[in-house]
């Protein structure tokens, strides 16, 4: 079950990446500082997700 959880948490942590993508390429586009911002975050949420995630799949071994 573990194992499902660090692959999961590195789904996650893809999913908020490309959406973190998108937003601050949108913000851009739109020239919206609030929705560049947001993306940036969504990056950063989602690459610590993909960090757990490798580090739950490292203690599963």
């Amino acid at each position: 079950m573990s194992e499902e959880k660090g692959h999961l948490d590195k789904a996650k942590g893809k999913t908020n990446q490309v959406k973190g993508q998108i937003k601050e390429k949108l913000g851009e586009a739109a020239d919206h500082q609030h929705l560049k911002e947001e993306g940036k975050k969504d990056q950063v949420k989602g690459k610590l997700q993909d960090k757990k995630g490798d580090v739950k799949n490292k203690l599963n071994e």
